[in-house]
């Protein structure tokens, strides 16, 4: 799965969060959390969804390492490359 491929995942499970974010505005290298004001819950629902959509393992030690939309596909890639 590509980079792009992953994106559109995360971006879409983001959607299905929260419907009102603007995808064409947040910046990969940014805080996604703050871009999107997401609350502890939609956090671990959009990772939840991740782990739905990808069949990816995302342990809860993990979570502190997602930090900006860039860090989650990255992530993704490796857990999916390793996979």
């Amino acid at each position: 799965m590509t980079d792009a491929e992953i994106r559109a995942v995360a971006l879409a499970t983001l959607l299905s969060i929260a419907p009102e974010v603007e995808v064409d505005e947040l910046r990969g290298d940014r805080t996604l959390r703050s871009q999107v004001d997401l609350d502890s819950m939609d956090w671990l629902n959009f990772l939840l969804g991740l782990h739905e959509k990808l069949k990816v393992e995302i342990p809860e030690a993990d979570y502190a390492k997602l930090i900006t939309l860039n860090d989650v596909v990255a992530y993704l890639q490796k857990k999916l490359g390793a996979g």
